[in-house]
């Protein structure tokens, strides 16, 4: 007798305006994905995002104190921060591709 193995997959359906199926079946081809795929992959995407915006930090009175005591100090420049933002941008003039 075969063992009964559970399934790990689950089947999701639903209705779709047909301009929705259209667009998802074309940003589907330029991924190079399924329709299945696509679908799964940006709906996992945008549940993550959700998870992750309603995350809840927690720390004691004291840790608290101490996350706002570091956020108070003044900044400190990064060099290379500041080297960049000195750069024009490669639509200004006088851009000069680094080597």
């Amino acid at each position: 007798m075969a063992a009964t193995v559970e399934r790990k997959e689950y089947l999701i359906s639903m209705r779709l305006p047909e301009a929705d199926v259209a667009m998802i079946d074309r940003a589907a081809r330029l991924r190079g994905r399924s329709r299945t795929d696509f679908v799964r992959e940006a709906a996992v995407r945008a549940a993550e995002e959700v998870v992750m915006d309603q995350g809840l930090i927690r720390m004691s009175p004291e840790g608290f104190a101490n996350f706002m005591g570091i956020l108070s100090l003044p900044a400190a420049p990064v060099p290379e921060m500041v080297e960049l933002a000195r750069r024009p941008a490669p639509w200004e003039a006088g851009y000069k591709p680094k080597q």
